[in-house]
């Protein structure tokens, strides 16, 4: 089972003005082929689906407390496309057309379908798609797959950080860049510990420093990069140690586990829309939804 905490992963800046086209963008970094939900769904399942679990604990350990972090990592893109769409529409009569200037946008799905927040598809508007999973039941090839996954997706948020300057947009991309790039150590390491061959040789892919981007940089000074988290407090996923350890190839620095999950920041509250008529409550329903909460049962 899983257990919720009301955070982001980082302090998401509210932004000054949106960006329904760098929305569009950063979509493919939630719903395309290398983008969180896939990443979420392969490990998820392959967690599953994990055959041997106590003799391979500490791989199983592995991929099931990424598992847990890939969860964060759906909710982080979501908030930022969600935040990427302030103030791209306006309020007023029907008749006056306040929601006109979607039509220009990249994406008019998002206007039309979710009220100007994320969906589950990728930039070009097709729904994520069940058969991004893979989960062979090999474990070699399993992980295999996974640090080609963390590749791709690496590279994805390589390219849509230069499609987009917005502040927003890219403290969340700088933040994942640093935590994909763990994720690929931690799936070469596991790969050869099952092995015996050296797949950090290959990295990093592409071969291009998270430092070179200003929003990465100080998330890696800040030591991001060598942290694995158990994201649970029971001591259920504490063999992932067996594999995380040593050093970091690219800083030197130790590999750290720690217990439990990050400390987290608070959500974004989304301001109403009455254009999109969302969330549909107005001054008078509010007022007798707060008098049915506190009426006695």
């Amino acid at each position: 089972m899983f257990n919720r905490v009301n955070k982001l992963l980082i302090d998401l800046p509210n932004p000054e003005y949106g960006d329904a086209n760098a929305a569009s963008a950063v979509q493919e970094l939630l719903g395309g082929k290398f983008g969180e939900m896939s990443t979420l769904n392969n490990y998820m399942y392959q967690s599953f689906n994990f055959r041997g679990k106590t003799k391979l604990k500490p791989f199983y350990d592995l991929v099931a407390s990424i598992t847990a972090e890939e969860f964060g990592h759906v909710e982080l893109v979501s908030n930022t496309i969600n935040l990427l769409h302030k103030g791209t529409s306006f309020t007023g009569d029907p008749d006056i057309t306040p929601l006109q200037g979607a039509i220009d946008k990249r994406n008019t799905y998002a206007f039309i379908a979710n009220a100007q927040t994320s969906l589950a598809g990728d930039s070009m508007g097709n729904p994520w798609r069940g058969d991004y999973v893979f989960s062979s039941g090999n474990l070699v090839l399993d992980l295999l797959h996974n640090f080609f996954l963390e590749c791709g997706a690496r590279t994805h948020k390589m390219r849509v950080y230069e499609m987009t300057d917005h502040p927003t947009a890219r403290e969340m991309i700088g933040y994942l860049l640093v935590r994909g790039g763990t994720h690929v150590l931690a799936y070469a390491k596991a790969i050869e510990i099952a092995t015996g061959v050296d797949v950090t040789k290959m990295l990093p892919i592409p071969n291009l420093d998270n430092r070179a981007f200003d929003q990465a940089k100080k998330y890696e000074d800040l030591g991001y990069g060598n942290v694995l988290f158990t994201w649970n407090n029971v001591g259920d996923y504490k063999d992932i140690n067996q594999i995380w350890k040593g050093t970091n190839p690219a800083s030197g620095q130790q590999l750290l586990v720690r217990e439990g999950s990050p400390k987290g920041f608070d959500i974004p509250d989304l301001s109403t829309l009455p254009e999109e008529f969302a969330p549909g409550i107005g001054p008078e329903e509010y007022e007798a939804i707060a008098k049915r909460l506190m009426a006695k049962m």
